[in-house]
């Protein structure tokens, strides 16, 4: 059978898959996504969904070069060269790289152009590619120690606005109410119902989209989004400051935040404006797994742990 390339973006919240023959995609599936090789249990959690994925698109005749950008691979390489060698069992599988989402955002975003690219999901992080081909990046710590303005951000902190107001220590806010509905629970079990889940992050970052459209009525709502977008739009100029690129730079967002429209994106919008020479993505993340299934040449190479 013709060889093939299985492309996987694993993030926080899903696990994406794309078979794809000469660029073009002949099939898709999706599964949960895992907490992060950088978590404890974090390899066998998304080698679990990993081959969930896998064994959704494949049949006993294909082969392919599984390619894959996960959440948490920058922060734990030895934990992406883990998974790497977990998975050569694979049937079919003749080839494994697995990198960093953040390397696959950036190469999808931006073709492996110079640039500064900004991948905002359930996490948050910011990457930057200058000419010479250095490679720099920004947050993408996780839920405990960053992703500031990120998914899961955005619903910890409306999460604790909820509670500041059910105990009566801040001004009424819609999303009180908004958190009991959309958990099915009274505000006193919400601790227990986030603790005991596997996954917490993905919990929070399912409440994001209820503040962000709570935002245009209510004014807790609204300054959170506010915060959001400004904690991304540091990220973004720490990141042109830390990797030198001439400004205006060129710029891309990705990530499912995006579709939290303008509450998020106009904050982060009009706080980088003067320094960065917005694009539209050329692609998704898990277009960036696809290009760098092989060897690109590029810098971002230098991030792909390659198994073959």
């Amino acid at each position: 059978m013709t060889d093939q390339v299985l492309a996987i973006d694993l993030g926080k919240t899903g696990c994406r898959g794309s078979l794809r023959l000469d660029g073009q995609q002949t099939r898709s599936a999706a599964a949960p996504g895992a907490p992060g090789l950088a978590n404890a249990g974090g390899v066998a959690a998304a080698e679990r969904a990993i081959r969930d994925v896998v064994a959704q698109i494949t049949t006993p005749t294909t082969t392919f070069t599984l390619s894959i950008g996960a959440a948490g691979a920058a922060a734990a390489p030895d934990a992406a060269a883990q998974l790497a060698r977990r998975l050569t069992d694979l049937p079919g599988a003749h080839g494994i790289a697995v990198t960093s989402d953040a390397v696959t955002a950036h190469a999808g975003a931006l073709g492996g152009a110079p640039g500064v690219v900004l991948a905002a999901g359930t996490g948050a992080v910011a990457t930057a590619v200058d000419a010479a081909g250095h490679f720099t990046r920004t947050d993408g710590w996780g839920p405990l120690l960053g992703d500031e303005g990120g998914g899961a951000w955005i619903g910890v902190e409306g999460l604790r606005a909820a509670l500041r107001c059910h105990d009566g220590r801040a001004a009424p806010t819609a999303l009180a109410a908004e958190a009991s509905a959309h958990y099915g629970i009274v505000l006193d079990d919400l601790p227990k119902h986030l603790g005991q889940h596997e996954n917490p992050a993905l919990l929070a970052a399912q409440f994001a989209p209820l503040v962000a459209a709570a935002a245009t009525t209510d004014d807790t709502a609204a300054a959170i989004m506010t915060a959001a977008g400004h904690a991304l739009a540091r990220t973004v100029l720490a990141t042109i400051d830390r990797s030198g690129i001439p400004e205006p730079a060129p710029f891309a967002i990705t990530g499912g935040l995006t579709n939290l429209g303008a509450p998020l994106l106009d904050p982060l919008r009009r706080a980088i404006a003067q320094r960065t020479d917005p694009r539209a993505p050329l692609g998704e993340p898990i277009d960036g797994a696809a290009l760098l299934a092989v060897d690109t040449g590029t810098v971002l190479e230098a991030m792909v742990v390659r198994i073959l």
